[in-house]
């Protein structure tokens, strides 16, 4: 049986265990993910199987910027308490995903080498079941400038880039905005069409069962989508340090937001 890559991720996902075992345990067992498991169990090469079914809840977020400011990279690596989180250990094999994403100029973790993301050795050395996340990555296209904020906890992590005449303050308020008030998009133009269009049907709804005419009705539709925008687009956001602008107004006719990650541990 042909043993594909995304057999032997889901494998080494389950366990812990490196590539090269997953393959070939998969190889050993043709295929067979269940006994797969029980392979490496027997050869002693999975000391993470009987902890990969724990909950990971707490965890890292990580941010490196290159030297020149022009690219970022973020990366999530989780755990099962807050305890590890702050080990030396796992601290420095976040910073080394992250790193390691800002070198290859990637957010595709599988993209990374096997055993740059292996972590079986530091599940059995230190005894908890940890994982993988997510990664960013963003490079500046010409002028603008990258914007990022790690809360206290280190469970949450922001990127942002700006294009335009944007400045470092800008870009750090920006990216406070994202970590405190989690847009969905960075405007309305990016709302899946079918997310919209539950939006109006929920609302207008509403507005008949409050008994308004029909012309009243798609009037308060029209507010309410107005107020929804305001809430899920990050461009048409209040800004978190002052209620009387919104983020549109800070951005200005000079400056723009091409895009944003936003990492939370356990969300």
């Amino acid at each position: 049986m042909s043993i594909t890559a995304a057999m032997v991720k889901d494998l080494r996902d389950r366990t812990g265990a490196g590539m090269m075992d997953c393959k070939k345990a998969l190889s050993e067992c043709d295929g067979d993910e269940e006994k797969a498991i029980a392979w490496l169990r027997e050869k002693g090469l999975s000391k993470a199987a009987k902890k990969a079914g724990r909950a990971t809840s707490e965890g890292l977020i990580t941010v490196v910027i290159a030297a020149d400011g022009k690219s970022a990279a973020m990366s999530e690596l989780k755990c099962e308490t807050d305890f590890v989180a702050k080990n030396e250990e796992f601290i420095a094999f976040a910073e080394g995903l992250a790193k390691l994403a800002l070198e290859k100029k990637t957010d595709n973790i599988e993209a990374l080498p096997a055993e740059a993301t292996d972590l079986s050795g530091l599940i059995g050395k230190i005894g908890e079941n940890m994982q993988t996340g997510r990664l960013a990555y963003v490079a500046l296209n010409g002028e603008g400038v990258i914007g990022s904020y790690v809360h206290s906890t280190k469970k949450l992590g922001v990127l942002v880039e700006l294009t335009g005449a944007a400045t470092p303050e800008l870009a750090k308020d920006i990216a406070m905005q994202v970590a405190a008030a989690n847009p969905l998009c960075v405007g309305p133009d990016q709302i899946p069409a079918e997310t919209l269009a539950q939006e109006k049907e929920i609302y207008l709804n509403q507005a008949k069962e409050e008994g308004k005419p029909a012309q009243i009705a798609e009037k308060i539709v029209e507010g309410r989508i107005r107020k929804y925008y305001q809430e899920v687009c990050l461009r048409e956001q209040v800004f978190i340090k002052d209620d009387k602008k919104t983020i549109k107004d800070l951005l200005g006719k000079n400056a723009d937001i091409a895009r944003f990650y936003r990492f939370a541990i356990g969300a």
